[in-house]
């Protein structure tokens, strides 16, 4: 339909402050605008759009559907109605209506250059790369410029590296060789404008390893004219790919005596002079050159090495004066390792490895990285010398037993020692005693460092003795694993709440008190800790596992939802935002962040933790779900949840954790980050197949009784609403009901599948994480979830639906088994609580296995609620059906839906006792008994009087705060089950 404005400055006038509202959140009264303006020019689709727009942001979906979907008939032109429709889809994440809307437009108006540029970025927001070409070289056609031509060699680019056709070796290489063809053309004809384009063809030029043709190109004119901001790195790589090692170690040379603290030029340089090594020795061997002969050889071009290292190091005290830099000192630590690597005579070249890492220490000791710098070459030494090394450093630093640093810098020194000492394994042998003497001697040292050294600072500033307050904590905690208590633990607890007090900004000491929060079990404690931490954008991915693996099944279901919620948020949000940035790259022609923000897009929509946070934030919905059994299945019923397919791409999931947040100074000789890593990532995808499989089984439950609740049953709802009558579309319902066989197929294929899962893990026996160390990660759930009778309880569950679906005739045993599941179950739940409860000497050392066992039992009993409910609900207002003959040869008839519902009354009533039994169960358990009492603490902590007498007290009212609220957040629960169940 045509719109006719007079005055197109009027027309936006009178629009602008329904955009203001709609920009300020005021969206009611946005639509009310629209509607005055709607009696004046009712024909206007812009004002229609905008209308659309507020009532899809004021909730009310169906009124704002049939708004747009009105305008979208109309096939609108206009750039003002199509960037609100545009708005409007990507809200509603419909972003293939956008491609539908502006080809619509093209069509009308084949040659208008934004119209076009908006379909492409429209194709780019679905990746349709094909599509993206096709438009880029139509918009080149009507407008030739260069963005235009090169967003139609990047999506050729793109077809070929991410496109369906992708993995095919022989189609990759011709859409490459395409691309490479087409910016040839370009600079055939000399039409290359920026550095951005010259980019693009060296990452055509490198994807085909055409390493030769892209350094020539590198060199050459025009590259040097269009991008002499070219990283050097890029000429770099491209040496070591063709393995010109001469001319990579030439290069690199050039660069260190401009710059003598780029470790990374360093690296790069003696990985040069080892492959001219290796290149050495092929040429000696065929030249028939004896042993030692290649030996002298090696010798030479090394002993060049480190002549050209230590030249280095003059030169940088002879122009940089006092300023110390660590790259030359570095480097020549590094050869030494490297030649052990290679089984040269180090020693003989370069000295003893320990007098080389002493002379580091005195030149940086009183630098903080210096401990992460020598810890790196502590491995090419044997554990004896290890042990003398770290014996020497203490003495290097000048402190003693009697002693106390004098300086900031003497102390950074003695901390950096004392760190070494731990890496070194000095403590691994030392006597209970002498490890409390130790962890006394270090609260000292941070009391005087604090006293001393730690006055006026910013609030964003570390205390400089804090890193004695993170050591104790480890000592602590090796005294707590070799004795099986909680005490020591708890003491470093409060040791390092104590410095958080006067250090407020330091995150090694949150990350530290969130985790010993989490080990004993105070999860009021830890969410403090994660607050305090406040963990944002980014960081909720790579750290958010320290406190969201642990919440989920930790007795505080609201708790652990609002936090799985703000994660959700960060991903929701950041999913549009990076769509955005992709447009921004094409329209600003980077192209050489494309690549970089498609893979974090990809990052971040396969990280497992994002996953997994999805599927616990649905089953803790269905856990804590509250109202009668309407809100209960609407609330289901959003979550959309697809029993008959898996979605979750298993072999693309990412893992983004950053595990280096926790600094760790445990011996180095029994820290294998890797594997730990390797084995958690193992064991948290298996949760996630439970997990995932549960909520599965739990919808398959639900869909086959009230098949209008699945996602599919309600698109095709809407499909058959405008092809057939509602009479077809009853009967078509009736006759899904009455038959039986089919319709449990998916449960049965899904039950099978969940026992076979289990199976399967218990064939594997994966072994807890280790815990050795403080800054281990936490055990995973996979344990718990095979211990907890979660296999048995839904595999039995799964059967007594199918049974009461089909009616079948020994359904009465199915249910008395079930029955028998519930009381097993909550008997476990005494026997945990008893357990709890006479622990009195120490309630902590096993609290958190305790509350997590507690947790997941009335997970499900809570899961197991909600089904009884949701059969009832079918059972009860469904029509009678007649009874029926199982097969032709057999008289026996299938149970009545009466007697199924008064079997289902039978079985809530049931749960309702056991849910009352299991209610004064939690009641009666008693809160934790700390280990000692609190003047015993007093007493070992040594701290000031004045905080003595608040800070213990405290952090145990931290401990007996926390049991409280999970004791009535889990009474609450259990009423609000009860109050379901009641019938």
């Amino acid at each position: 339909m045509s719109q006719h404005v007079q005055d197109p400055a009027v027309f936006e006038r009178r629009l602008r402050p329904i955009y203001d509202n709609l920009e300020v959140g005021n969206n009611r009264k946005a639509l009310q605008e629209t509607e005055k303006l709607l009696k004046k020019h009712p024909n206007l689709l812009c004002i229609k759009a905008l209308k659309g727009l507020a009532l899809l942001r004021l909730g009310r979906y169906e009124e704002s559907d049939g708004f747009l979907q009105a305008v979208a008939n109309e096939k609108p032109a206009d750039d003002a109605t199509l960037q609100v429709l545009s708005f409007c889809y990507k809200e509603l994440e419909q972003l293939d209506k956008i491609v539908e809307l502006y080809n619509h437009a093209v069509k009308q108006q084949p040659a208008n250059e934004e119209l076009l540029a908006h379909l492409f970025i429209s194709h780019v927001r679905l990746e349709d790369f094909k599509s993206q070409q096709s438009v880029a070289l139509q918009l080149y056609k009507a407008h030739p410029k260069n963005a235009y031509y090169f967003w139609a060699v990047m999506s050729v680019v793109l077809q070929g590296t991410r496109g369906p056709e992708s993995q095919n070796p022989t189609k990759r290489q011709i859409y490459l060789s395409l691309a490479q063809r087409m910016v040839d053309k370009m600079i055939q004809e000399n039409k290359l404008e920026s550095e951005q384009e010259v980019h693009l063809y060296l990452q055509i030029l490198k994807l085909q390893n055409k390493s030769k043709e892209a350094l020539d190109f590198l060199n050459s004119s025009i590259c040097t004219k269009l991008y002499p901001g070219a990283p050097i790195y890029m000429k770099i790589n491209l040496l070591k790919e063709l393995k010109m090692w001469r001319d990579c170690n030439i290069l690199l040379k050039e660069l260190l005596n401009e710059e003598h603290d780029r470790w990374d030029f360093y690296q790069d340089y003696l990985t040069s002079c080892f492959e001219l090594l290796k290149v050495q020795e092929e040429t000696d061997k065929k030249s028939d050159k004896n042993e030692s002969e290649r030996n002298e050889t090696a010798l030479t071009i090394l002993d060049e090495c480190h002549e050209f290292l230590c030249q280095c190091i003059c030169l940088h005290l002879i122009e940089e004066g006092e300023k110390k830099v660590r790259g030359p000192y570095l480097a020549r630590l590094e050869l030494y390792k490297r030649m052990c690597t290679h089984n040269l005579d180090a020693k003989q070249l370069l000295g003893d490895l320990s007098e080389m890492i002493t002379e580091y220490f005195r030149l940086f000791g009183d630098k903080s990285c210096c401990t992460h710098d020598i810890a790196l070459f502590l491995p090419t030494i044997s554990m004896q010398e290890r042990q003398e090394l770290a014996s020497k450093l203490l003495l290097e630093s000048g402190i003693s037993s009697t002693t106390l640093p004098q300086n900031k810098e003497q102390m950074q020194k003695h901390i950096c020692a004392l760190q070494i000492s731990r890496i070194c394994g000095s403590h691994l042998d030392l006597k209970l005693e002498h490890l409390l003497a130790f962890y006394t001697a270090l609260k000292l040292h941070y009391e005087h460092g604090l006293s001393s050294f730690g006055k006026n600072l910013l609030a964003t500033d570390m205390g400089p003795s804090d890193s004695y307050a993170l050591l104790a904590a480890n000592v602590m905690y090796d005294i707590s694993q070799e004795e099986q208590k909680s005490d020591r633990i708890f003491e470093a607890l409060c040791l390092l709440q104590y410095v958080l007090r006067n250090s407020t900004s330091n995150f090694h000491v949150k990350l530290l008190s969130l985790k010993i929060y989490h080990m004993l079990g105070c999860h009021l404690g830890a969410q403090e800790m994660y607050d305090y931490l406040d963990i944002k954008q980014i960081q909720l991915d790579s750290m958010g596992y320290i406190h969201c693996n642990a919440l989920a099944l930790s007795g505080r279901f609201s708790m652990a939802r609002s936090v799985f919620d703000a994660t959700l948020k960060f991903f929701t949000n950041s999913y549009k935002e990076r769509l955005d940035y992709l447009a921004l790259t094409y329209r600003f022609c980077t192209f050489s962040k494309i690549e970089e923000f498609m893979n974090f897009k990809e990052r971040l929509t396969n990280s497992l933790h994002y996953v997994a946070t999805s599927v616990e934030t649905q089953l803790c919905d269905l856990v804590i779900l509250y109202g009668n059994v309407q809100q209960n299945l609407t609330s289901y019923a959003v979550m959309s949840i697809d029993p008959a397919e898996d979605h979750t791409c298993w072999h693309k999931l990412s893992d983004n954790r950053d595990l280096d947040a926790l600094t760790r100074w445990d011996p180095v000789h029994l820290v294998a980050l890797e594997t730990e890593r390797a084995d958690s990532f193992q064991q948290e995808v298996e949760i996630l197949r439970i997990r995932l499989l549960l909520l599965r089984l739990i919808a398959s439950f639900v869909d086959l009784f009230l098949p209008s609740l699945s996602p599919k049953s309600r698109k095709a709802a809407e499909l058959a609403s405008n092809q057939a009558t509602n009479a077809h579309t009853n009967n078509a319902t009736s006759n899904s009901t009455l038959s039986g066989n089919k319709e449990t197929e998916l449960i049965e294929c899904l039950s099978k599948e969940w026992l076979e899962l289990f199976k399967r893990l218990r064939n594997e026996n994966l072994k807890p994480l280790p815990n050795r160390f403080l800054v281990n990660l936490l055990p995973t759930r996979l344990h718990l979830l095979l211990e907890m009778p979660y296999e048995k309880f839904f595999y039995d569950l799964a059967q007594l639906v199918m049974q009461f679906y089909v009616g079948a005739s020994n359904l009465s045993l199915q249910c008395k088994l079930q029955c028998d599941n519930v009381v097993q179950l909550v008997n476990f739940c005494g026997s945990i609580i008893a357990e709890s409860d006479e622990s009195s000497e120490d309630g902590l050392w096993r609290r958190r296995e305790w509350q997590c066992k507690m947790a997941a039992s009335l997970e499900i009993l809570a899961l197991y609620a909600f089904i009884l409910t949701a059969l009832y609900e079918k059972l009860q207002t469904s029509s009678k059906i007649k009874p029926k003959k199982k097969s032709n040869s057999e008289t026996e008839l299938v149970i009545s839906e009466k007697e199924r519902c008064q079997m289902l009354i039978e079985l809530m009533r049931l749960l309702k006792k056991e849910f009352q039994r299991c209610d004064k169960l939690i009641n009666d358990w008693k809160t934790p008994a700390l280990p000692r009492d609190l003047n015993s603490f007093m007493a070992d902590m040594s701290l000031k009087p004045e905080v003595e007498a608040t800070l213990i007290g405290d952090v145990a009212s931290v401990f007996k705060e926390s049991h409280e609220l999970m004791v009535t957040e889990l009474r609450n629960l259990i009423k609000d089950k009860i109050r379901m169940i009641s019938k």
